[in-house]
């Protein structure tokens, strides 16, 4: 079996090589980041030094950055009621019928105050019927991704932000898709809150950053007890994960420019090659989308039976998110578009990454191609032992 091809990139992602160094130099540190003596200070430096980083990725500073143990962590940070907007303190919660698990389950507002805004056929969210939302109630704190990790759609973010705060509300915004994909601005998004991840951009898991835009200067600590992150995070800070962190933001901002346009053009290769297959759709399509995702169904294909298959070719990739693979049930992002469950069911997710070659690209097409031949025909998963 020749190497294997991972083509699953929004699920996870490689380490990068900067972050392993960077994990591998914060593990030999002693210090608390916490204490004053000198090795806690240097402690303190690796872990101010990443802070920085991150901030600049997203055009802000670094004071408002607030380490966390993940995207799920950040976004349930960001999502309480009492939060001080414009109109006073926000007292329900919106988000797009779209988001991942983490936001739909509404963080830290009781179910009742939570409502959700439909998205199009493309999985783009519908700005008119967020305003009338907005306009039916008290303050609200909206939620909308930046991008989404099925589809690659990209959200109108400023669009939303100019409507949310004429209404009197805060914006969430989940960029952990986006960040160090496509350049990101806190101030030209006008987002209050932004959600960022290490472990989907080469960083490690386990994590991630809260980062506070113009409209919010503090949040309500979900984990209480000493003053870490301003008082915003208790806990000894994760200093090998954010070393890592921090590199791995370093070394994607710093190749982005070159990146866009070689993932771009892998991108339409990509599609083009799966497009050979008669009757495959690729899903919101007629959107923008990330420059690396592509999700795609063809008549009568089993999601799963389709994944089983592209593995035993030797390549990694996904029947939908991550969180949510297992799970005998359309996607609800699918579901949100008005996808029909038999495409949803059949749904298959490729994403590239910085590694990702030609050769790969054109590695996939092929075995989607004699998969084709076979899964399309109807016939079950039996039809794999020929591969």
């Amino acid at each position: 079996m020749p190497d294997r091809v991972y083509l699953d990139w929004n699920a996870t992602t490689p380490l990068r090589p900067e972050a392993r160094a960077a994990m591998v130099a914060a593990f030999d540190l002693v210090g608390n980041p916490s204490s004053v003596h000198d090795e806690g200070r240097k402690a303190r430096r690796v872990m101010e030094e990443a802070r920085t980083v991150i901030a600049r990725g997203l055009g802000t500073a670094a004071r408002r950055v607030v380490f966390t143990s993940g995207g799920t962590e950040a976004n349930t940070l960001a999502l309480v009621p009492g939060l001080k907007a414009p109109a006073g303190g926000v007292e329900r919660l919106l988000v797009s019928a779209i988001e991942h698990a983490s936001v739909l389950a509404g963080g830290r507002f009781a179910p009742a105050a939570v409502q959700t805004i439909p998205v199009d056929r493309s999985g783009v969210v519908d700005v008119g019927r967020l305003e009338a939302l907005l306009a039916a109630g008290p303050p609200a704190l909206v939620s909308v991704m930046a991008a989404n990790n099925e589809t690659g759609v990209l959200q109108p973010v400023s669009q939303v932000a100019e409507i949310v705060h004429r209404a009197g509300g805060l914006l969430h915004v989940d960029a952990v898709q986006a960040f160090g994909k496509i350049p990101l601005d806190i101030n030209q998004m006008a987002a209050d809150l932004v959600t960022v991840s290490a472990h989907k951009i080469g960083g490690p898991k386990g994590a991630g950053a809260l980062v506070l835009g113009g409209g919010v200067e503090d949040v309500v600590p979900v984990l209480r007890g000493g003053g870490q992150e301003r008082g915003r995070r208790a806990g000894t800070e994760n200093l090998a994960g954010i070393a890592g962190f921090g590199a791995a933001a370093g070394a994607a901002l710093a190749t982005l420019a070159a990146d866009l346009p070689r993932l771009t053009a892998l991108h339409e290769r990509l599609e083009a090659g799966l497009r050979q297959t008669s009757g495959l759709t690729v899903f919101s399509a007629e959107a923008a989308r990330l420059p690396n995702t592509t999700l795609f169904t063809a008549p009568g294909l089993k999601a799963e039976t389709a994944v089983i298959g592209f593995d035993l070719e030797g390549i990694a990739v996904s029947s939908g998110s991550a969180c949510s693979s297992g799970k005998v049930q359309p996607s609800h992002v699918l579901e949100a578009m008005g996808v029909g469950s038999a495409a949803a069911q059949g749904a298959v997710r490729l994403s590239l990454g910085w590694s990702t070659t030609t050769a790969e690209v054109d590695r996939a097409v092929e075995a989607w191609r004699k998969l084709s031949m076979t899964l399309l025909k109807g016939r079950d998963e039996t039809a794999l032992e020929r591969f």
